[in-house]
């Protein structure tokens, strides 16, 4: 194994110590997830298709985002005002808290699903992209003791404007530069088309 994924698996263990060291409480987390309904949903499935929604996903990477904002690896004017006042126990009960809450099924373009199960499954060989699935699983349910996300439920409008955030690199929060050397390599409609499937992933 090389240095460089040595590295990596150390800050992905380091990471989901962090959050296990101290038991979450998900009661807790509901009481203080009011101030988060505005943009994420009362239950975590949000309205809004730019916002993402938090229901039923990994809490270990829900608290290594919160902390991310805290700490300046992630950057957004909205989180970084919300994530201000919260304390690492906070960020852990709301983690747990909405890992715990049901997704809900979300609008999908059926034109873009035969390409972006193409690309989901299979990559993109011409432009050395690896499949979606490999990290994010192939029932799209992602990886928790990983701290990668699922994205099955997500919505397909968020998906694309995290990989074009990460393209851009205005979003460098991801370990070993995962995400931006993937999304670099992607069109603007192979981004649409597998955001598309990955969300309408039963």
């Amino acid at each position: 194994m090389k240095a460089s994924q040595i590295g990596v698996f150390v800050l992905v263990l380091s990471g989901l110590f962090a959050f296990s060291a101290n038991a979450a409480d998900a009661e807790a987390g509901k009481a203080k997830s009011a101030v988060c309904a505005a943009c994420h949903g009362a239950d975590g499935n949000s309205t809004n298709p730019i916002w993402p929604s938090l229901a039923g996903q990994h809490a270990g990477y829900l608290y290594k985002q919160l902390m991310d904002f805290k700490e300046g690896r992630r950057v957004n004017a909205s989180m970084t005002g919300m994530v201000a006042p919260l304390s690492e126990e906070d960020m852990r009960d709301l983690a747990a808290y909405y890992e715990g809450q049901p997704r809900k099924a979300v609008a999908v373009d059926d034109g873009l699903l035969e390409l972006g199960e193409s690309i989901y499954r299979g990559g993109i060989t011409e432009t050395q992209v690896p499949a979606c699935m490999g990290c994010h699983s192939p029932s799209g349910e992602g990886n928790g003791p990983a701290a990668w996300p699922a994205l099955k439920g997500q919505h397909p409008e968020y998906i694309v404007l995290q990989l074009q955030s990460f393209q851009l690199e205005h979003r460098a929060n991801d370990t070993g530069r995962m995400m931006r050397n993937v999304a670099v390599r992607m069109s603007e409609m192979e981004m649409k088309a597998v955001a598309a499937y990955a969300a309408a992933l039963p």
